[in-house]
């Protein structure tokens, strides 16, 4: 599908003042809270502001049910070897991890007791398939999916907790160009809404994002202009306000600060998309501060900027990098993980 310009982002640019927009950033309190230099964290879920859970290599976990004061951290039993990209907290006793990687590595866990103990829920039996990230309509209805296997992206979906996870007929799975995959950089290439639309997003060879109204029986796709061509580049993370207006962020993990094709947002439900303002490098993660009016933060290795339409360009809030971000709608209020077990929390201050 043809992907629009400018023209589009202007108009609504146009329909937003611009008094009091700012080119400098505020500094916000992007505080730190923990470090775990052994680690290198790529998921995080805001459940509230008091209840965030987090995730990533060596099989590890960590949680806060105080807001980020005291961070518990844990190792799922007999998961060392396994690297936690996902994970999406219910409350503050449930939780569920999903670990990306080759065949056996894709599992996903879930934990009903605050992380004293989890349950193994699914593990991957197809060698070609590496499992890129999960989301959930609620706590019992989610979906996850992997890169292509034999031509189409593996999907798999739960109505019972997790309990079980049945993989979508083959014949209906999105079909993939050559070279096209996703990304696990930060759980965040899939993202839902309402009560069964689903996206993800791909890159390498393409730049596209996948939809579902059926909760991932059926699907679309549309071309973006996110720069791809390589490996490394594509679209990262994707997040939407409403079933209508939609923003992927992404770039060249290879070349952390360089400004490219890398912001694109959508106003008819992912069926066409249109270039926004570049960011200042790659970004891995992006998420919603506020649905009206829209702010959005990117976070990525080389820094975390803020953007709305009120703005002509991103404003950056920190030179420091983070690999994954979840906020607390409406609240100015988040977390951000990245290496050395990096825990940020956001707060505005004014």
């Amino acid at each position: 599908m043809r992907c629009r310009g400018a023209v589009a982002l202007a108009i609504l640019l146009a329909a937003v003042p611009l008094t009091g927009a700012r080119r400098q950033g505020k500094p916000l309190g992007w505080v730190e809270q923990s470090t775990y230099p052994s680690v290198r964290l790529r998921g995080v879920s805001a459940v509230d502001s008091r209840v965030v859970w987090a995730s990533g290599t060596k099989g590890t976990f960590f949680y806060t049910t105080d807001g980020g004061m005291h961070w518990p951290t844990g190792t799922v039993p007999g998961a060392a070897d396994l690297d936690f990209r996902d994970v999406h907290g219910v409350n503050a006793n449930t939780a569920y991890l999903l670990s990306s990687g080759e065949g056996e590595k894709s599992k996903i866990f879930k934990t009903t007791d605050g992380g004293k103990s989890w349950n193994l829920q699914f593990t991957n039996h197809e060698l070609k398939a590496f499992f890129d990230g999960f989301a959930f309509w609620d706590a019992n209805h989610g979906i996850a999916f992997s890169d292509p296997v034999d031509g189409r992206f593996l999907i798999i979906r739960t109505n019972d907790g997790g309990a079980t996870w049945t993989p979508t007929p083959i014949g209906s799975s999105p079909t993939a160009i050559p070279g096209e995959a996703a990304f696990a950089a930060s759980g965040s290439s899939i993202t839902v809404k309402g009560s069964k639309d689903v996206w993800f997003a791909t890159g390498g060879a393409a730049a596209r994002v996948f939809h579902s109204s059926d909760r991932g029986l059926t699907w679309s796709v549309a071309d973006t202009p996110i720069v791809n061509g390589s490996n490394s580049a594509g679209i990262f993370s994707i997040v939407f306000t409403d079933l209508k207006y939609g923003f992927v962020v992404g770039g060249d993990y290879q070349k952390e600060r360089e400004s490219n094709a890398n912001f694109a947002w959508t106003r008819d439900g992912g069926q066409t998309w249109s270039s926004g303002p570049q960011l200042p490098g790659y970004r891995s993660a992006v998420a919603v501060i506020s649905a009206l009016p829209v702010v959005l933060i990117a976070v990525g290795p080389s820094g975390v900027d803020r953007w709305s339409p009120r703005y002509r360009s991103w404003i950056s809030e920190t030179g420091i990098g983070f690999d994954a971000v979840s906020l607390v709608p409406d609240r100015n209020l988040g977390w951000a993980v990245g290496s050395n077990g990096r825990i940020a929390r956001r707060r505005h201050k004014g």
